[in-house]
């Protein structure tokens, strides 16, 4: 056997196992369990509690950025992802799921503090112009005929086409 038929086989035998072992993992991962997996309850104190410390981290930082740059969310970005990180780690650590009401509602009131007056005008949507208008509606309806009129003008002259 030479050596690039040797390096084939050992190849494909390695394929073989490492497919073998990929299945096995699969199979493992994907087993149903009827038993219920328990959880320990939340206690929302501790949560709220965590929740608050994040909290008052988040306004430590936010009182170092101008109240004129907190619509600008390049300039909170990461403090808002620190928050963020610390409501869930602090949710997970008292065995509470994230997000919850708890933690929504506290993040509502540090939204409605930091960030009530960065809502911007709606800009109004009005109708184009009445030609406009109309080429845009007709414009497909006339090339749709033009195309059916020109397949059943190609269809019957198919004879002189061809």
């Amino acid at each position: 056997m030479d050596t690039n038929s040797l390096a084939r086989l050992k190849l494909f035998a390695l394929g073989i196992l490492v497919n073998a072992w990929m299945m096995g993992a699969l199979t493992k991962a994907d087993t149903f369990h009827l038993e219920p997996t328990l959880r320990p309850q939340c206690n929302e104190s501790r949560l709220l509690r965590k929740t608050e410390i994040c909290g008052e981290e988040f306004k430590q930082d936010m009182a170092q950025i101008e109240p004129l740059q907190w619509c600008n969310l390049t300039h909170f970005m990461r403090e808002y992802h620190v928050f963020t990180l610390c409501t869930e780690m602090g949710a997970n650590n008292v065995s509470c799921y994230w997000p919850n009401p708890l933690v929504e509602g506290y993040i509502i009131r540090i939204h409605k503090h930091f960030f009530s007056n960065c809502t911007t005008e709606r800009e109004v949507w009005q109708d184009p112009p009445d030609n406009t208008l109309t080429v845009l509606i007709l414009m497909p309806i006339v090339l749709t005929l033009a195309m059916i009129a020109l397949v059943v003008w190609c269809s019957k002259r198919s004879d002189l086409l061809a």
